[in-house]
C-alpha cells in the first residue's frame, strides 16, 4: 500500500499542476470538447449527436501516456463531430469529484459512451475492450452510430447500412447537382463507412457504400478489386475513380477534391455568423481569374507577398527603431541571399539590406525604405511591382487566402534554398542558430504581421519546438508541420476558402507516395515528404507566368511623345512601326549613346551606388579637378616668375 502511495505522489512531483490537469493534458487547441461538472450532464442529454468521452485522472500515469494517442483519435475523426463526438472530463479536479460518483467512474481511464438523444437520466454505456488503439476505438464509435435506429439516429448523420444494386443501379445515367461515389467493399471492412462519415462536413458529393457480395451490382459495374470507387458524375456519366492506394485517406481525399465539392463552414447557430457567412458570400472578387497548375509555385505570389509586406503592411510603422528595425534588417538580408524571383527584385533587395546594413543611424522614417522600394532616385534594374497578382494563392473571392497564403510559400521557398545554397548567409550578420530562416519568420510574425492573434498562435507552436530544430532539413519539415497545423485549426473556419479547402498538405494527387498507413491510421513518409518539398519549392518549379516585369525605359519612347506614353501599336509582343532616312540614323545613334551611359550606371548600381552616392561622386570629380586646375595655374605662374629671376641674374 505504500509503495502504491510512493508512486502516486512521485507522478505528481515529477507533473506539477495535477490540480490544472485538464488544461495540461488537453488544451483548447485540441480538436476535443473539455467537459466538466457543470457541462457535462448539459452537452450530452438530448445532443444531437453521440458521444465518447473519456473519464481520466491527472495524476494516473497511464492516463498521462495515452493523452496523445486520444488527441490523435479525435484529430483523425473530427469530421465526424456532427454525427459523434469526443470529450474528456478530469475526475483529478476537485470540481468535478461528485459528477465522476454521478456516473459511477472507479478506474482510470474510463471511456463510456453515450447515444444520441439520450436523457438525462442516462448514465452511459461503458467499453471494456482491451484494445484501445486508434483503429479500434474508431471503429467502435462507426458501431455506436450504426447501433442507432432510424429514429435515433443522430440528426446529420448519413445512412451507414450498405445500399443494394437495386437501389444503386437505377441511379446509372441519371443527372443530378452532385456526384454520388459507390464505394464497393468486404462485409468485415470499415472503409466505406469511415468514408461517408469523412465527407459528412463536405456539400457537392454523397457517399454510399455497396458489398462485395452484391453480384449483380459487381457485373454491371465490372468491379473485381475491393475496396473500390465508382463514381457517379452530375451530367449522367460514370466511371471507375482510380486511387494510387485503396487506403480511406486515398478515398476521402479524391472525393473532396472533386470540382464542385467544397466544406460547409462551421454553421454556427448564432445569427452573428450566419450573418457574417452571407456578407461573406456577397463579395466577389473583381480580379479576373488566372488558371494555374497546383503543382507548381508562382513568382507573382511571391512578388506579390513582398509588395504587400513592403509597401501596406510595413507602412503602418512611421519608424522603425530597436528591435523592429533589427529584426527588419534580418529579414531583408535573408530576402536579399535567398530570394529566387526575377533579377530586377533580387537587385532591389540587395540594395536596401546593404543601404539598411551601412547606415550608422539607430532609427530610420520608413518613408526611405518607401522611397527606394518604388525606386524614386531611379536606380537602373531595380523593380518591384506595385500589384498584388495572385495566381496559386487567389481565392474564390476577396479577403480569402491571397497574402497570407503568399506569406507562408515565401518561406517555404527561402527554407529549400537555404538547404541548397547553405553558405549564402555566411558572413551577413544574421546570427540565428541552426534555423535562420525560421527565426526570422518568427520574428518578422510576432513584431509585424497585421493578424495579431495569428502571430500569437504561430508564437505558441514557435515556443513549443523551434528551438529543438538543429538541421537544414528540420527546418523545411518543421515549417512544413506546423503549417498543416494551422490548416488543421482553420479548417471549416469562415477564413477556409470553400474551393480550396485547408487540409493535409502535400495531397494524394501531388505527391502518393507521402501518405501511408499503419494500424489503419494515416501517417506521413517523412523521406518521401521532404523530397517532395526540395523538388516543389525549388528554383526549377517556380513559374514567371503571370509576374510583372519592369516597363521599357524612357529614353526608348519615339521623339516628340509625352514620357511614359505607350506608342502606337507598341507594347510586349507587338512589332514597332518602321522609321526611314536619317530619322533612324540619328535615333540609332542616340540609343548607342544612351544605351553606353546606361550601362555604366547599371554597373555602378550593381557595386551598390545609388543615385545619391553617384552624385556625391560627380561632385568631388568636379571638385577635384577644380583644385587640380587652381593648383596647376598657381605653380606655373610662381615657375614663371623664377624663371625671369634666373635670367636678370645672368645679364
Amino acid at each position: 500500500m505504500f509503495r502504491l502511495w510512493f508512486e502516486a505522489a512521485v507522478v505528481m512531483w515529477l507533473v506539477p499542476g495535477t490540480l490544472g490537469g485538464a488544461a495540461r493534458l488537453y488544451t483548447e487547441e485540441d480538436p476535443l470538447v473539455i467537459l466538466s461538472s457543470g457541462s457535462l450532464k448539459p452537452t450530452i442529454s438530448n445532443s444531437s449527436s453521440a458521444w465518447l468521452v473519456q473519464f481520466f485522472s491527472s495524476w494516473c500515469g497511464h492516463c498521462i501516456q495515452y493523452s496523445g494517442t486520444w488527441k490523435a483519435l479525435a484529430g483523425d475523426v473530427q469530421d465526424w463531430r456532427e454525427a459523434i463526438s469526443v470529450g474528456v472530463l478530469d475526475c483529478a479536479q476537485e470540481e468535478n469529484f461528485d459528477v465522476c460518483k454521478d456516473f459511477s467512474i472507479k478506474f482510470y481511464p474510463t471511456f463510456k459512451y453515450f447515444r444520441a438523444h439520450s436523457p438525462p437520466t442516462d448514465r452511459g454505456t461503458t467499453y471494456r475492450g482491451a484494445d484501445r488503439e486508434i483503429q479500434s476505438v474508431r471503429q467502435l464509435m462507426v458501431n455506436i452510430l450504426q447501433n442507432h435506429t432510424r429514429m435515433d439516429r443522430p440528426q446529420h448523420c448519413p445512412p451507414l447500412e450498405p445500399y443494394s444494386s437495386a437501389e444503386l443501379l437505377p441511379l446509372l445515367g441519371q443527372r443530378s447537382d452532385h456526384f454520388t461515389a459507390i464505394i464497393v467493399e468486404e462485409p468485415d471492412s470499415y472503409v466505406g463507412r469511415e468514408v461517408i462519415l469523412d465527407l459528412l462536413q463536405y456539400s457537392g458529393v454523397q457517399v454510399r457504400r455497396a458489398l462485395s457480395s452484391d453480384l449483380p451490382l459487381l457485373d454491371a459495374l465490372k468491379i473485381s478489386t475491393f475496396p473500390s470507387i465508382y463514381l457517379l458524375q452530375p451530367n449522367g456519366t460514370h466511371t471507375h475513380l482510380h486511387s494510387e492506394k485503396k487506403l480511406r485517406f486515398f478515398f476521402s481525399s479524391l472525393l473532396k477534391a472533386l470540382p464542385g465539392v467544397q466544406r460547409r463552414l462551421q454553421a454556427a447557430s448564432s445569427s452573428s455568423s450566419v450573418g457574417q457567412v452571407e456578407a461573406l458570400q456577397d463579395q466577389h472578387s473583381t480580379e479576373p481569374w488566372r488558371d494555374f497548375d497546383r503543382s507548381k509555385v508562382y513568382l507573382a505570389d511571391l512578388d506579390s507577398a513582398l509588395h504587400y509586406l513592403l509597401r501596406v503592411e510595413m507602412a503602418t510603422h512611421s519608424t522603425l527603431e530597436g528591435e523592429e528595425l533589427q529584426v527588419f534588417k534580418d529579414f531583408i538580408t535573408v530576402v536579399a541571399k535567398l530570394y529566387p524571383g526575377g533579377a530586377w527584385v533580387v537587385k532591389l533587395m540587395e540594395t536596401l539590406s546593404d543601404w539598411l546594413l551601412s547606415l550608422p543611424l539607430q532609427r530610420i522614417p520608413y518613408q526611405a525604405v518607401l522611397d527606394l522600394v518604388d525606386n524614386k532616385m531611379r536606380i537602373s534594374g531595380v523593380f518591384l511591382g506595385a500589384e498584388l497578382r495572385w495566381v496559386g494563392c487567389q481565392g474564390s473571392r476577396a479577403g480569402l487566402r491571397g497574402y497570407p497564403c503568399s506569406l507562408w510559400t515565401l518561406f517555404h521557398v527561402l527554407t529549400v534554398r537555404h538547404e541548397a545554397t547553405p553558405t549564402a548567409l555566411d558572413n551577413t550578420g544574421v546570427q540565428l542558430g541552426s534555423a535562420p530562416v525560421l527565426q526570422v519568420m518568427r520574428r518578422y510574425i510576432r513584431t509585424f504581421f497585421g493578424c495579431e492573434v495569428c502571430g500569437r498562435h504561430f508564437e505558441q507552436m514557435a515556443a513549443e519546438s523551434l528551438d529543438s530544430v538543429q538541421s537544414r532539413e528540420e527546418q523545411i519539415l518543421w515549417l512544413w508541420r506546423t503549417h498543416n497545423r494551422v490548416n488543421n485549426r482553420l479548417a471549416g473556419s469562415l477564413s477556409d476558402d470553400p474551393l480550396f479547402p485547408k487540409s493535409p498538405w502535400p495531397s494524394t494527387s501531388l505527391c502518393s507516395s507521402c501518405h501511408e498507413e499503419k494500424n489503419g491510421v494515416h501517417v506521413w513518409n517523412r523521406d518521401n515528404v521532404l523530397h517532395f518539398l526540395r523538388r516543389h519549392y525549388c528554383i526549377a518549379n517556380l513559374s514567371p507566368r503571370y509576374s510583372l516585369v519592369p516597363p521599357p525605359p524612357p529614353e526608348r519612347a519615339q521623339s516628340g511623345r509625352p514620357e511614359g506614353e505607350e506608342p502606337q501599336g507598341g507594347g510586349p509582343g507587338r512589332e514597332e512601326e518602321p522609321r526611314h532616312g536619317n530619322q533612324a540614323a540619328r535615333e540609332e545613334h542616340q540609343e548607342v549613346l544612351v544605351r553606353s551611359g546606361s550601362s555604366s550606371v547599371w554597373i555602378l548600381g550593381s557595386l551598390g551606388f545609388n543615385s545619391v552616392d553617384m552624385s556625391l561622386c560627380v561632385l568631388l570629380y568636379v571638385s577635384s579637378c577644380l583644385v587640380l586646375m587652381l593648383l596647376f595655374f598657381f605653380f606655373k605662374v610662381r615657375s614663371r616668375r623664377w624663371k625671369l629671376r634666373t635670367t636678370r641674374l645672368h645679364v
